[in-house]
């Protein structure tokens, strides 16, 4: 507890009016003081240590300890929930693809000890944003925190999301050492993968079904696993360059265009919904 200028003012007047009773140049005033200010302090209840906090929501905001609780329910002095629910729930999320239909309980779920040894690394080396010039996450609070929130991965049309769990705290798939197949299977979630035409490009794939092309999505199908499952990629799966992949090369192509090889890129930035190429067929990603 600290003591008030006006609380050790009143200790000084007790203590030299003692003094003045006591006439002793062997009584030191000072340790007296200190100790009776020590005394004051130890009696007190000590001072809880302050939490950070989530922008309250509607309804909700998640502590940096794992709590969540409504804005009305916080410690007035810490500002921390006040650790009457369950601590690191992780209600409403699916833990496979590590994404929840709440942002808050996403928060608590990312901070769970179960999950913080490898949020750590990510919090020291994950970039905010995806410019060269971004910083980095500071604590793993501000990891859990920043990765909850929305981000174009979680979007289709620009404006609609393409699932409940919108909410995803996992790692970037390109500082992960490569998405587990469990976690590509939920980010397809809602995607129907369509094989195209010969020279067909993805919008038209889609449109014919009535549906559009989900250009985020094309990272996720650019492997080899996806292109086995869909094609029959009988001459084998290549590396290759194009925006027309994912995609299999047709069986009557030119010799020295691999006829029956399916085709991913490794430029992943080359992807998109409009590109064909009049010997592939490709494989898209509708909603």
């Amino acid at each position: 507890m600290i003591i008030s200028p006006i609380s050790k003012s009143l200790i000084l007047r007790i203590a030299l009016l003692s003094h003045s009773f006591f006439p002793c140049d062997s009584i030191d005033i000072i340790p007296i003081i200190d100790a009776f200010s020590v005394g004051m302090t130890d009696i007190g209840l000590a001072r809880k240590k302050p939490c950070r906090s989530t922008v309250p929501g509607r309804y909700l905001l998640a502590d940096d300890k794992g709590y969540v609780c409504t804005a009305l329910s916080i410690d007035p002095e810490s500002h921390c929930c006040l650790e009457t629910g369950e601590k690191f729930s992780c209600q409403g999320c699916n833990l496979i693809s590590q994404c929840c239909n709440s942002y808050e309980f996403c928060v608590s779920c990312c901070l769970s000890p179960y999950r913080v040894h490898t949020q750590i690394i990510a919090a020291l080396k994950i970039k905010i944003g995806k410019p060269v010039t971004a910083g980095n996450y500071g604590n793993v609070f501000d990891f859990c925190a920043g990765r909850c929130r929305h981000s174009s991965a979680s979007v289709v049309h620009e404006n609609a999301y393409a699932s409940d769990f919108h909410h995803c705290f996992s790692l970037p798939s390109n500082s992960s050492g490569g998405v587990s197949e469990e976690f590509s299977e939920a980010r397809l979630a809602g995607i129907n993968i369509v094989v195209g035409s010969q020279g067909e490009n993805c919008n038209s794939v889609c449109k014919s079904r009535r549906q559009s092309c989900v250009p985020n999505k094309l990272p996720v199908l650019n492997k080899c696993d996806y292109l086995r499952r869909h094609m029959s990629c009988k001459s084998g799966c290549l590396t290759s360059v194009g925006a027309d992949q994912p995609a299999e090369v047709v069986d009557d192509a030119p010799t020295d265009l691999n006829p029956g090889a399916c085709l991913f890129t490794r430029l992943e930035s080359m992807l998109s919904c409009d590109g064909s190429h009049q010997y592939t067929r490709r494989l898209c990603p509708c909603a």
